[in-house]
């Protein structure tokens, strides 16, 4: 008996966000329907508000990407939602640093947040830590 691999889309539940993956490099005439792009993901997007950019494939980070990521974040934001950052190059983390536009990015701790230690709930007399 052969078994085949499965076909059809991937298991996605209510909780996982919208991906919209970025090609690159994109150019100024792109920018609109990409944001249109976001705002209709957000806008079918019940449950996070949160549409997933993966920018691995964007090209080298220069100011048009830094432009397309803070238009992109803008729209979500009129939207009600915001856009998180997958498989960002470091200098493209770096430049928008740099920019000072602060963008979500997958797999980073949140800020505020401590590093790798979660407290569950908080029992009367816990030492604070």
């Amino acid at each position: 008996m052969s078994s085949g691999g499965r076909s059809g889309l991937p298991i996605v539940d209510a909780t996982t966000p919208a991906v919209l993956v970025l090609p690159g490099p994109v150019t100024r005439d792109e920018v609109p329907r990409l944001c249109d792009e976001v705002r209709a993901r957000l806008e079918a997007d019940r449950v996070g508000g949160v549409v997933v950019c993966d920018v691995a494939g964007i090209g080298p980070p220069g100011l048009g990407a830094v432009d397309l990521l803070a238009r992109l974040q803008l729209t979500a934001k009129r939207a009600g939602g915001r856009i998180r950052l997958r498989d960002p190059d470091p200098a493209l983390c770096a430049l928008l640093r740099l920019v000072g536009l602060a963008l979500d990015v997958e797999g980073q701790v949140e800020e505020g947040e401590p590093a790798g230690r979660v407290q569950e709930a908080v029992e009367p007399g816990d030492p604070a830590l």
